[in-house]
């Protein structure tokens, strides 16, 4: 899952940016309005964390912008605590939750793990396919109970595709939300990473659709 981050407060956004990425995603971090809007209009995003008070474009401008175009990654925008004005114009421009400064970071670790759930159809903090269970509070997996070990990679993929069962995932969609934008992207290591999590998993659950791409769901799901 991959995470935009814009604060101009570059210790806040330093701390944020730290937290997420110690519970697996994959962060961007901006600094100022103008290149907030950049990369969320031209980076997909899961989700994004959104300061009001921005430079060279405030947060609610941003993402008035995004909605204008058609953006529609879950936006959890971050408001000073006695403007309840922000709050009611940040719903209103289009924002889905919103947190009071100061907060604990472990507050907002939690609201995004439910936006990027309840985007995608989920409303336990628990995913389950087949055997598998993926438990996003504590970033971890286990088929029939027992954890599996996976690599940071592993299990960002494993995510990814739990959070979209029964769709069909490109390689390139994987890599976008696998990898941050300073990464060098290739697509061809997903094939490996499948490869792997299909080992570890040791149940068939992730189908490869060809010319399309993978899809993860349980035996008899459609199939």
């Amino acid at each position: 899952m991959r995470i935009l981050v814009v604060e101009d407060d570059e210790n806040l956004n330093r701390q944020l940016a730290d937290v997420l990425k110690e519970a697996g995603y994959v962060v961007d971090q901006a600094y100022d309005g103008e290149e907030g809007h950049y990369l969320g209009d031209a980076e997909p995003y899961d989700a994004v964390i959104l300061d009001i008070g921005l430079p060279e474009m405030d947060g609610i401008s941003v993402l008035e912008k995004w909605r204008a175009d058609g953006k529609r990654m879950p936006v959890l925008l971050l408001t000073a605590r006695d403007r309840w004005s922000d709050k009611v114009a940040g719903i209103d421009a289009g924002a889905d939750d919103y947190v009071a400064k100061p907060f604990h970071v472990e507050e907002v670790l939690a609201r995004i793990r439910a936006l990027i759930r309840r985007a995608a159809g989920h409303a336990s903090s628990e995913i389950v396919c087949g055997p598998v269970r993926l438990d996003t509070k504590g970033s971890k997996a286990s088929v029939n109970g027992v954890a599996l070990k996976l690599t940071s990679h592993e299990y960002r993929l494993l995510s990814y595709l739990m959070h979209h069962m029964g769709q069909v995932v490109s390689r390139t969609e994987l890599v976008e939300h696998m990898y941050d934008q300073d990464f060098d992207r290739d697509s061809n290591t997903i094939e490996v990473f499948v490869g792997r999590l299909r080992k570890k998993i040791g149940v068939d659950l992730i189908e490869t659709v060809r010319g399309l791409g993978y899809r993860m769901q349980a035996p008899g799901d459609g199939r």
